[in-house]
């Protein structure tokens, strides 16, 4: 299955924080992906993209903060995140970028 153009446009960017690590010892990976973007879809792109089975997808949606930028109030983007579940020998390195 070759990955396609708009699999790249479900998955933004790994996300790589102390809690996605503590995550990935349990066999899950975080993804940044895009608003729009339901489970199955997710669970595709993810498939497609780095070849590795899927057991399940949870997703969050972060609200943006409201902070000030240079003094004017602002806003930061909502960000919807997505928490794949892998197979057991199924592993992705998020390190080493697409």
């Amino acid at each position: 299955m070759s990955a396609t153009a708009d699999q790249y446009d479900v998955i933004r960017k790994p996300v790589v924080t102390e809690k996605s690590t503590m995550a990935s010892e349990s066999g899950a990976v975080v993804f940044e992906v895009a608003m729009d973007s339901t489970k199955p879809q997710i669970k595709e792109a993810v498939e497609g993209l780095f070849g590795v089975k899927v057991k399940a997808v949870n997703t969050t949606i972060t609200k943006g903060k409201a902070k000030r930028f240079r003094g004017i109030s602002g806003r930061r983007k909502d960000v919807k995140k997505a928490y794949v579940t892998l197979e057991e020998g199924n592993t992705i390195d998020v390190t080493t970028g697409l």
